[in-house]
């Protein structure tokens, strides 16, 4: 595994380190600096994944290459320099993937070539944000995000799957060597309460499973509007209520399970690590500990 570091000159103060001392003649300022903070946390926040973005577009994207373009902040940031990019002619003659219609339409607005995926497609390199990162080995999950419309677990996996190099970008919070959170799992809506209690006994006192619902919250069933994507599967979100010690042993143990059909989970795949964090960038890559595992 290869890890190199770069450094940023922006200087970032975290929000836990403000002291406010409440006084009754002082709250309208109080709540002001509170509201900056938060807005300078969240510009801060953007600021690294532009810089993440720029990074993964100068370092891996060469004139004529076929790019399949992700979903999320610092993809939409990533497609946009792109678009610029191609505009200045600094980049030249590449045709762009899209992963989902959302950022196929931010795309095309940038200016950026656009093909549909097909089975034949040559993909050089696509990127995509991460919603965490296992450390070392790079696998990840993808999918937590509220769901707009169009979006298809299925065709994102396809198309990172099919690329000969993949790049993840990520927060640095978000780079974990026991990932927290949910994973998403694509299932048959036919008999789905079914493969939910299989995989609810799969993770027996680690998990709690629920149906996404498709507009506001719902509870475990999904609700009266339960998630239906437009392959017509329902989403379970696999709650963890422990830390995950391994990404790709979930994984296996949700292929074998009856109903599901896809998960959010990206494992085993040689892939570049984009790191955003307030430091600078870190760059890591699994080339290796793939490699190693198949000896």
């Amino acid at each position: 595994m290869e890890i190199m570091t770069l450094s940023s000159s922006s200087s970032i103060l975290p929000f836990s380190n403000f002291s406010l001392k409440i006084h009754p003649a002082r709250k309208p300022r109080i709540a002001n600096a509170v509201s900056m903070a938060i807005r300078s946390s969240l510009f801060d926040d953007s600021s690294l994944l532009l810089q993440a973005a720029k990074h993964t577009v100068d370092s891996f994207v060469e004139n004529g290459m076929v790019i399949g373009l992700g979903s999320g902040g610092a993809s939409d940031f990533a497609i946009q320099y792109l678009g610029r990019q191609l505009r200045s002619g600094a980049i030249k003659n590449i045709v762009a993937i899209p992963t989902q219609v959302l950022f196929a339409s931010e795309a095309a607005k940038a200016g950026v070539p656009l093909d549909q995926y097909r089975d034949s497609s040559k993909i050089d390199i696509a990127f995509h944000d991460a919603d965490v990162v296992e450390e070392e080995s790079l696998a990840a999950v993808i999918g937590r995000q509220k769901m707009l419309g169009g979006e298809s677990i299925v065709q994102e996996k396809t198309i990172l799957r099919a690329a000969k190099k993949l790049v993840l970008i990520v927060k640095g919070n978000r780079y974990q060597g026991a990932v927290d959170g949910s994973i998403p799992v694509l299932i048959k809506s036919i008999n789905w309460l079914e493969t939910a209690e299989e995989i609810d006994d799969l993770f027996l006192g680690d998990a709690e499973v629920w149906r996404r619902p498709a507009v506001g919250y719902a509870g475990p069933l999904g609700g009266d509007f339960p998630l239906v994507t437009k392959e017509g599967h329902n989403v379970l979100d696999v709650i963890f209520t422990s830390p995950i010690q391994n990404l790709a042993e979930v994984a296996d143990s949700l292929d074998l399970v009856d109903g599901v059909v896809e998960h959010g989970i990206i494992s085993r795949i040689p892939c570049t690590a984009v790191i955003a964090t307030e430091d600078g960038m870190r760059i890591v890559d699994n080339t290796l500990t793939i490699e190693g595992s198949k000896v």
